[in-house]
C-alpha cells in the first residue's frame, strides 16, 4: 500500500513535536514500597525532518503495547522505541496518573490513602531529561486572621504544586513529603476526634501564608543536590474572601 506519510512535504519546515495525545492506558506505578494499579493519560511526540509528509501515529501506540509498569526502565524504553520506530533525533512523552499515599493520623495512627495527582514529562535527545509533577493538598490558617482576632482564625485547603527537573523519575513520595512542610497541617483521609483536635490546635500553632508555605518548600528543595531545576506554586483555596491566593517560587528565575 502506498505510505503517503513518507512522501516529500510540500512546505519544508521542520516540526518540533508531532504525534498523540489524551491516550488512556491501565499500567502501575510503584509508591512507597507497594505497586499501584491505576489509569495514565499519554501525550507522546517526537520531532519531523522538514523533508518528511507525515509521522506515523499507529506506532506511538505500538510502543506502549507491552509496558505493564511506569518506571524508570519503561520510561527510557518508550522514549527509545519512539525515536528508533519514526526515525526521529528526539522523542517527548508526558504521563499523567493519580498515585495514592498513605498517611498515618498524627493521634490514633489510623491509616488511609490520599489521592494524588502526578506527571512525569520526559524527552530523550542525546540525553533523557524527566521531569516529576505532583499536586498535593494541605491545611493553611491565616496568620493575619490569627494576629486581629479575638477567637480563631479562618483556615483553608490550599493546593501545592511541585515539579522537579531531574535524569530521573524523582520520588514522589518525598515529593509529597516536602509539599506538606509548607502546610500548617498536612491533610488526611482518616481522622478521628482525638487526630482532629491535634490537627486544628497545630494549625493554630503553625500559621501560614503561601507566602511561608512557597518558601518553606522551597527552601527543602535548594537543599536537595540531585535536581537541576524546580517550580513550586501553593494556591490557597480562600474560606473568607472571594479569591484565591498563591505565590510561585522557580529555581534560577529572574
Amino acid at each position: 500500500m502506498k505510505d503517503v506519510q513518507n512522501e516529500l512535504a510540500k512546505v519544508k519546515l521542520p516540526i518540533k513535536k508531532v504525534g498523540i495525545n489524551k491516550l488512556v492506558w491501565p499500567l502501575s506505578v510503584k509508591i512507597q514500597g507497594d505497586l499501584q494499579p491505576t489509569v495514565a493519560k499519554f501525550d507522546m511526540a517526537v520531532d519531523l525532518d522538514k523533508e518528511i509528509r507525515g509521522t506515523h501515529m499507529s506506532r506511538f501506540i505500538e510502543t506502549l503495547k507491552d509496558i505493564k509498569i511506569l518506571e524508570q526502565k519503561s520510561l527510557e524504553k518508550i522514549l527509545s522505541d519512539l525515536k528508533t520506530r519514526l526515525k526521529s533525533k528526539k522523542s517527548y512523552l508526558k504521563v499523567q496518573f493519580t498515585g495514592f499515599i498513605n498517611k498515618t493520623a498524627p493521634k490514633s495512627k489510623k491509616q488511609a490513602l490520599v489521592d494524588i495527582e502526578c506527571a512525569y514529562i520526559a524527552n530523550l535527545g542525546k540525553n533523557l531529561k524527566v521531569n516529576t509533577f505532583v499536586k498535593v493538598p494541605v491545611n493553611t490558617l491565616c496568620p493575619c486572621s490569627k494576629e486581629i482576632s479575638k477567637y480563631g482564625a479562618h483556615n483553608q485547603r490550599a493546593i501545592v504544586s511541585i515539579e522537579v527537573s531531574s535524569d530521573k523519575i524523582y520520588s514522589i513520595e518525598k515529593l509529597v513529603e516536602i509539599a506538606d512542610l509548607g502546610a500548617s497541617t498536612p491533610i488526611y483521609s482518616l481522622l478521628k476526634r482525638v487526630d482532629e483536635q491535634y490537627v486544628t490546635e497545630q494549625a493554630y500553632e503553625n500559621p501560614m501564608f503561601v507566602e511561608d508555605a512557597v518558601r518553606e518548600i522551597g527552601l527543602a528543595l535548594e537543599q536537595l543536590n540531585d535536581l537541576d531545576w524546580y517550580r513550586v506554586s501553593v494556591e490557597s483555596i480562600e474560606s473568607i474572601h472571594n479569591h484565591n491566593a498563591f505565590a510561585c517560587i522557580e529555581k534560577n528565575s529572574k
